[in-house]
């Protein structure tokens, strides 16, 4: 009979089957308890869900029940989930008697598990949630569309729930799942959450802990991705760049106008500001250190030299080495381009620029590319997750020590550089997004934008270097 075939957990791991049998144990006697299973990516959390789906169905067969898992979307999330737990079905060699339908859903004799989406426009209501219910990467799914629309598909069979996940904030639906369940653990001594991070994933998979490893040595160990989605732990806003980390970021390298070397190759990041009109005689040099916002809203250029990586560095992206700032306030876009054209292209002959081509950008970003080439001017429209990219891989690289800003020489770029990197603000989002800015009362974020974009100028950046061919000529002191 179907619901006398053996479905075993002896696959999973250890610390996997610990918070099955409690799951499966509270579901098939009605307990009613809630579940929270916080494992580092890639342990194994869905493989540990599949299990408990199959095993459930199988006991269940012959009743019409439905356990329910929703997922912040379904594709891909939710489909991968039904894929998997699908495999597992071929595996225990029960696929002749198990059918998909209506391509969210899979049935085991009577019984049927169901993959929803907990998307805000998702019509999800009217579902019975009476073997289990599921929320994968609960983090990531809307407490207020949760408590609506799928808690109470639990009510009627006094269902078991389970939230699977890794941290981000102290705001998501996980983490409050996770410290009620932990004070009803002090309360009644019942286990009801399950956490792992890397290192005991590690301690039974060596290669695993070596990969680990790997991006703790590329990200850094405070980086906001290493630490919710390996170490566990979660995040809150603050400061951007704490002061070790400004202190990574200090350099040795002199402030350059040209290339000195025929051998050195270079990158470049793009801020554009504004155009406004500059009164008669004034000033279009950036003034730092006012504290407070400023009239125009400068265009900024950083170039850095990429340096390549040693054979034997563990991880293998260059080093950039910021060389020079060309600030710019006021000047029209047209005239403010034949400037820009010459000094990335005859002066610098840079192999990348990244332009932030966001609003007034974009007309000028693609007139760069025209006169320099598409292989080397990139346009970035600026988007949550765009700038969430760029706000990551520029702490992954202060964090690894592959920027490096040039040596102090006196001149406002340099004093306005560091103001803004101490000022440097960051404010994390759902969905694992993150927003990074200098507060406008304090003045304008310039100078970070085009540090990150210059970053993201030597992504994926092949570092063997192209000879460039400006003049050459001796260190300056002062402005470009």
């Amino acid at each position: 009979m179907l619901n006398d075939t053996p479905v075993r957990l002896s696959r999973l791991r250890p610390y996997q089957c610990l918070p099955g049998r409690a799951i499966i144990g509270s579901a098939l006697n009605g307990r009613g308890l809630s579940f929270t299973v916080v494992m580092a990516r890639q342990a194994g959390k869905n493989e540990l869900s599949a299990h408990v789906e199959l095993f459930l169905l199988a006991k269940n067969a012959r009743r019409s029940l439905d356990g329910v898992k929703c997922a912040p979307t379904f594709n891909p999330q939710g489909g991968i989930s039904l894929r998997r737990l699908w495999s597992r079905i071929a595996e225990a060699g029960l696929e002749p008697l198990a059918a998909r339908e209506d391509g969210h859903s899979i049935r085991l004799g009577r019984a049927r598990q169901l993959f929803l989406s907990a998307e805000a426009a998702a019509n999800v209501v009217g579902h019975t949630a009476s073997l289990l219910l599921e929320v994968d990467e609960a983090q990531d799914v809307e407490r207020e569309k949760f408590d609506r629309e799928f808690r109470p598909m639990a009510a009627a069979a006094n269902a078991t729930t389970v939230y699977y996940g890794t941290p981000w904030d102290d705001t998501t639906l996980l983490e409050q799942a996770v410290q009620s369940n932990r004070e009803r653990e002090r309360r009644d001594g019942v286990r009801r959450h399950f956490q792992y991070d890397w290192a005991a994933v590690a301690e039974l998979n060596p290669d695993y802990g070596r990969y680990v490893e790997g991006e703790r040595e590329r990200l850094g160990e405070n980086h906001p991705l290493f630490l919710t989605q390996y170490a566990l732990k979660t995040v809150s806003g603050g400061r951007l760049f704490r002061a070790g980390q400004r202190a990574q970021l200090q350099g040795t390298q002199p402030r350059q106008s040209i290339p000195t070397n025929r051998g050195e190759s270079y990158v470049a990041g793009l801020d554009i500001g504004g155009q406004e009109l500059v009164e008669p005689g004034a000033s279009t040099t950036l003034r730092a250190g006012s504290g407070r916002a400023r009239e125009h809203d400068p265009t900024v250029l950083t170039v850095a030299r990429v340096v390549a990586p040693a054979s034997d560095a563990i991880v293998q992206e260059p080093r950039l080495e910021v060389v020079e700032h060309l600030t710019v306030a006021g000047e029209k876009h047209d005239e403010l381009f034949v400037r820009l054209a010459d000094v990335l292209g005859r002066v610098w002959r840079v192999r990348q620029v990244t332009v932030d081509a966001t609003g007034l950008g974009e007309t000028l970003a693609r007139l760069l590319a025209r006169t320099l080439g598409q292989s080397v001017v990139r346009p970035l429209r600026l988007s949550t997750e765009s700038k969430s990219r760029l706000g990551y891989n520029l702490i992954a690289a202060v964090n690894g020590g592959r920027l490096k800003m040039y040596a102090a020489d006196g001149s406002a770029e340099w004093a306005e550089f560091w103001r803004q990197m101490e000022l440097a603000r960051v404010a994390y989002r759902s969905g694992r997004t993150m927003n990074f800015f200098v507060d406008p009362a304090s003045g304008h974020d310039d100078y970070l934008m085009s540090l990150a974009l210059v970053v993201e100028a030597a992504r994926d950046l092949d570092p063997q270097p192209r000879v460039a061919r400006g003049r050459s000529a001796p260190t300056r002191q002062g402005q470009s």
